[in-house]
């Protein structure tokens, strides 16, 4: 009988190793797995390539990862914003590497790694610093540099449900990066808000099916509160979440 529940976030983690590139859902903190990131805090392992949209937010999540010294390089688009110090005060002390790579070409990157394509031409980046050291092509009068594939050792993302063959759907903005990181992954483990009976998702809502995703951990819904500002509150079925941080 195929189950690919887990029974806790620590248990999800256990197995990433020092030096792995771990690819880590989100877009701000819409869809980003908190709740694996603490975990991967209180596993230890170190020396990570982080590929993710963004450097953290504020103290908590992955911005707590990289405050703990454990990644040694970030590939996202969005490294800087106004709560953005624990990346900003790294970077600037030269203790992380940083591969900026445009949101665009960050998600086809990820998605030609799980599709198995070896690379492709966009226009994006051309003439720019970004483009130093790529190889370059007229086609059809314009010029394209060629992008390669980003693949990850493990991806840790959220989505809304999944059930216990690892099949997910996710809620709206949430979805983001969540798709191309699971199959772009040698392993990639699931945090959701609710794990459903098999029969409960309709198969034409599975956004991401269970073949790309090899754990599925429950993990209660949060709202968050920032610097005493409340900035969430309800979830997919209007329901009032607690405050958990």
């Amino acid at each position: 009988m195929i189950d690919k529940t887990v029974a806790s976030a620590a248990d999800a983690v256990f197995g990433i190793e020092d030096g792995s590139t771990v690819m880590i859902g989100g877009f701000g903190r819409a869809g980003q797995p908190v709740e694996l990131i603490d975990a991967l805090i209180a596993q230890g392992a170190g020396d990570l390539t982080i590929v993710s949209n963004n450097a953290g937010n504020g103290d908590t999540g992955l911005a707590a990862l990289l405050a703990r010294g454990r990644v040694r390089r970030m590939i996202c688009s969005f490294p800087r914003q106004h709560d953005s110090w624990v990346f900003d005060g790294l970077y600037r002390a030269g203790k992380i590497e940083l591969e900026l790579v445009p949101q665009g070409n960050l998600a086809e990157r990820i998605r030609a790694a799980g599709a198995g394509i070896g690379g492709f031409f966009t226009p994006t980046g051309v003439g720019t610093d970004l483009a130093q050291g790529k190889e370059e092509r007229v086609i059809d009068g314009r010029r394209y540099i060629l992008e390669h594939p980003i693949a990850a050792d493990v991806a840790l993302i959220s989505a809304y449900r999944g059930d216990r063959w690892g099949n997910l759907v996710y809620r709206e903005t949430a979805r983001n990066f969540g798709p191309v990181m699971a199959s772009a992954a040698t392993v990639t483990v699931a945090q959701v808000d609710h794990v459903v009976e098999l029969g409960a998702i309709e198969p034409e809502s599975v956004v991401t099916p269970g073949i790309f995703v090899d754990g599925v951990v429950a993990v209660p819904p949060r709202r968050w509160v920032d610097h005493g500002r409340f900035v969430g509150g309800v979830d997919i079925d209007g329901e009032p979440l607690e405050v958990t941080r």
